[in-house]
């Protein structure tokens, strides 16, 4: 295992930002930050989760949420001392060694290339709906292509992508959040306060009872997944560090207000056993409820925006890990070349699994989507104890060597880093026993073993090399 103190120091471990452009303004940084905590997770998958747990699902998403702000806070703590492309994976070199950023970077290099293809698929389901008798794979391809484009192009396209993505997000959300707060203090024109009869009715405020609250817990939190892009956009920013310190700070208020504030609004107007919760999904269900016109087909374009959205992230993101695994050593040296401050190699190859999604939308288009889900399984997890042993670690050198670069500091360290492990090891034991993801649960773990030996091996053969 590599000394953490001399990995910080290696060349190869600060080259990763050195030939990457810095076109991404604190604008775009700041919607990105913003709008990346408003996923397809929040407007697709919430329904599952309100089915199981009723209005628990409040509970739910606040547990949750509060180990994703530790995760965010540990990894901007990390990603403000040492701004990188590479995010968590530079960091878990920097701390555990080689083999840790390797397994980290690669297993999210995976989780992100095939969350591009459920995007697109996903996003093509919505344009099919609205013109029936189109393929669905021809969707699938042309978002592939556009997106593709975007981020073979200069980074600032990708930021300015985002940013008005982004701001249709949140202003959608935003708009949601107002109705519903009106209507449920009984001011919106055409609406009665329902008080807390559906939080307290149709079997109370657990009605499934702690099982129902575990699938709860366990949808919501797989929705966070997608916060750790800002920090890997940061680095190619005009101001990382700024950059960072900003989009961590105020992550604890957009998860309040974007995901609990929302799933409050949702199980307070709609009753949480409503079929339209699922079928329709929750945002629509709710705006129906309030009488609002044409409510289904302006959540589906909200939807789509934030599928749209979210493949280009994921293209993005997957490869800048990329890249930056490569100039680590820790890749094909091919993946590594920059054009025009772009790595367009790590982009096109990153995209490959979008493309072949569009075979498989053709091929299998009733059961890819599932089959899909089943494979990314609990990558993000696996990323999360990464973020958490390796702020552990670097906390200390940091305090020993480089105390001026702690400009974003972890709460009451260690104990909440110690907790939120703690927290991580209970949702693998909560996955593994429900049948839905203990499938996933094993396929990553096996996925993540293997990445694990490859990366020892690399890291040994690479010793010997330069021995």
């Amino acid at each position: 295992m590599q000394n953490s103190t001399t990995t910080a120091d290696t060349p190869s471990a600060q080259a990763d930002t050195a030939t990457l452009s810095h076109g991404l303004k604190q604008r775009h940084l700041s919607m990105i930050a913003l709008g990346g905590v408003i996923g397809a997770g929040l407007f697709v998958g919430s329904g599952a989760g309100i089915a199981a747990a009723g209005p628990s699902i409040v509970i739910a998403y606040t547990l949750s949420g509060l180990l994703v702000m530790l995760v965010m806070r540990m990894l901007g703590e990390m990603s403000a001392a040492y701004p990188s492309s590479g995010s968590f994976s530079a960091h878990a070199e920097r701390a555990i060694g080689p083999w840790a950023g390797f397994t980290a970077g690669w297993a999210f290099w995976v989780l992100l290339c095939t969350a591009v293809g459920l995007e697109g698929i996903g996003a093509a389901k919505i344009v099919t709906g609205w013109l029936p008798g189109t393929p669905e794979w021809a969707w699938v391809a042309l978002f592939m292509v556009v997106f593709c484009a975007t981020n073979l192009a200069a980074v600032k396209n990708f930021g300015e992508f985002e940013f008005w993505f982004a701001a249709l997000k949140v202003g959608a959300i935003g708009l949601f959040l107002v109705l519903g707060v009106l209507a449920i203090a009984g001011v919106l024109p055409g609406t009665d306060a329902p008080g807390t009869a559906h939080l307290t009715g149709e079997g109370g405020f657990l009605p499934n009872g702690s099982e129902g609250l575990v699938i709860g817990l366990l949808a919501s939190v797989f929705a966070y997944g997608g916060l750790e892009t800002v920090t890997i956009a940061a680095a190619e920013s005009e101001n990382p560090v700024k950059g960072v310190a900003s989009a961590v700070r105020t992550a604890m208020w957009r998860i309040a207000v974007f995901y609990i504030g929302s799933m409050a609004v949702i199980v307070t107007l709609v009753p949480w056993d409503s079929e339209a919760v699922v079928e329709a999904g929750p945002y629509v269900a709710t705006l129906r409820q309030l009488g609002i016109p044409g409510a289904g087909q302006l959540m589906n374009v909200v939807i789509l925006v934030a599928l749209l959205s979210a493949m280009n992230a994921n293209i993005y993101g997957s490869s800048r890990i990329a890249y930056s695994l490569v100039e680590r050593g820790q890749g094909p040296k091919a993946l590594g070349r920059v054009s025009g401050g772009v790595p367009r190699l790590a982009v096109l190859t990153s995209s490959v699994f979008g493309f072949v999604c569009v075979v498989l939308s053709y091929w299998r288009p009733d059961d890819v989507f599932p089959w899909l889900l089943n494979m990314i399984g609990a990558v993000i997890l696996v990323v999360w104890i990464f973020i958490a042993a390796s702020q552990l670690r670097l906390r200390a050198l940091l305090e020993r060597e480089a105390p001026e670069k702690l400009t974003v500091r972890m709460w009451a360290f260690p104990w909440l880093t110690w907790l939120a492990l703690a927290a991580m090891a209970t949702i693998f034991v909560l996955m593994a026993r429900e049948p839905d993801t203990r499938v996933q649960l094993y396929g990553t773990g096996a996925m993540t073993a293997v990445l694990a030996v490859i990366g020892y091996a690399w890291q040994k053969a690479k010793a010997r090399t330069t021995a």
